[in-house]
């Protein structure tokens, strides 16, 4: 990604129709992971796909704003918020109030996620979902916030129905203790319980700190649990992951919520054989709609690799349902696009996409819950007509 500056005129002296006619670019900011612990995933896992919407949507021309009578190429302006959540809400300000952007994108991660929605939502400024989700936030009155990625209240009962129906009797749950972890835990081990899934262990764990999860594997094998289920961030899935092999400990099934679905962070890291059978937080692949083919195909022209098999999709038909809102909308008036985003339904790449009542994205537009590797592709697993295979259960051993 690209930082850069736009200079703004404040000539309130203009006519009306000059200041229109002015009008040459929509200016669009962002406070993104650049450095920090987040930044590698956060490129690779969402960072790519807002790059080539945005080099797309300029190679046609721009976005077409009846208000200015022309198309309008999409300038891209993004701060390095460090990883940090406290530096991403004052660089939202910064941008909202002192640069005046025409909309932002969001940051990476459902805590800096939660607090952007709030920012964005005090200044009437649309601010439609990315990397990550919140339960939390659909108790809240955020009427310019749009909820794009499925989360813990989805997948929860998908994975569970899948370990019912392998057959899987018993679990152990470790979580980061952040919103994510938090959300995650709480969520997933009441439908194990419902299922009849014996919860034998429950740890939390600092995050970005908690760098040896031995004690957590071996714990959990000393229960001889059947599955072992992490919500963590790609960083964590690596680790526990090497750990298990060079550990030689295995389950018949381990879900990670975030990082599995990443061809190159994960799959890459150790090999195909390597992680054949692992689950994880998603999904989608080239199989899921044309649409979705598409994607892959551009994403390696463009980058010379894969994408991520759970947000990118997503978040790209979020973009294209956004582009064609605004040009409903015919102006780059806040409330405006935000009412037809709304109450609108549009093709994008994943098929017909809209959102529910609560600004959530509708379920019945999900490409998929829970993914599995098998043989190099994350494939949907979920109990439903978007399954494009069916779970790999008992998960292979290590190979040596």
């Amino acid at each position: 990604m690209e930082k850069v500056k736009l200079y703004h005129s404040n000539s309130s002296f203009w006519a009306f129709s000059t200041t229109l006619w002015a009008k040459d670019k929509i200016v669009i900011g962002q406070a993104w992971p650049l450095s920090g612990p987040l930044a590698p995933a956060a490129k690779l896992s969402a960072g790519t796909t807002y790059e080539m919407w945005v080099k797309e949507v300029n190679k046609a021309g721009g976005i077409y704003v009846k208000q200015y009578g022309k198309k309008l190429p999409i300038e891209l302006k993004i701060y390095d918020n460090e990883s940090d959540i406290g530096k991403t809400t004052k660089l939202l300000e910064k941008l909202i109030l002192e640069d005046k952007v025409d909309f932002v994108l969001p940051p990476w991660g459902t805590a800096w996620l939660y607090a952007a929605a709030n920012i964005c939502n005090k200044y009437g400024y649309i601010l439609i979902g990315g990397a990550g989700g919140a339960i939390k936030l659909k108790e809240l009155t955020l009427p310019y916030f749009f909820q794009v990625l499925n989360f813990a209240e989805t997948q929860g009962p998908a994975l569970a129905e899948i370990f019912a129906e392998v057959s899987v009797k018993s679990v152990a749950v470790i979580y980061r203790g952040d919103l994510h972890g938090l959300e995650y835990g709480s969520t997933l081990i009441p439908y194990f319980k419902e299922k009849g899934i014996e919860v034998k262990m429950v740890k939390s764990f600092p995050p970005d700190v908690t760098k040896d999860f031995v004690p957590f594997l071996q714990e959990a094998k000393t229960l001889k649990v059947d599955a072992f289920v992490a919500a963590c961030y790609p960083q964590e899935s690596v680790a526990i992951t090497e750990q298990a092999i060079a550990n030689n400990i295995n389950f018949n099934a381990i879900w990670m919520s975030v990082g599995p679905y990443d061809p190159v962070v994960y799959r890459d890291t150790f090999g195909a054989k390597k992680v054949e059978g692992v689950m994880g937080g998603g999904a989608w692949n080239a199989k899921t709609s044309p649409g979705a083919a598409e994607l892959v195909k551009k994403h390696i022209q463009y980058f010379k690799i894969e994408p991520a098999y759970w947000g990118p999709l997503y978040f790209l038909s979020s973009l294209e349902h956004f582009q064609k809102s605004i040009e409903k909308a015919g102006t780059l008036d806040q409330k405006a696009v935000r009412d037809v985003l709304a109450k609108s339904k549009f093709e994008t790449s994943l098929g017909l996409y809209w959102y529910d009542e609560r600004q959530i994205l509708a379920k019945e537009c999900h490409p998929g819950e829970v993914g599995q590797w098998q043989k190099n592709v994350f494939e949907v697993i979920d109990k439903s007509p978007k399954r494009t295979a069916r779970p790999l259960y008992p998960k292979l051993a290590w190979p040596k």
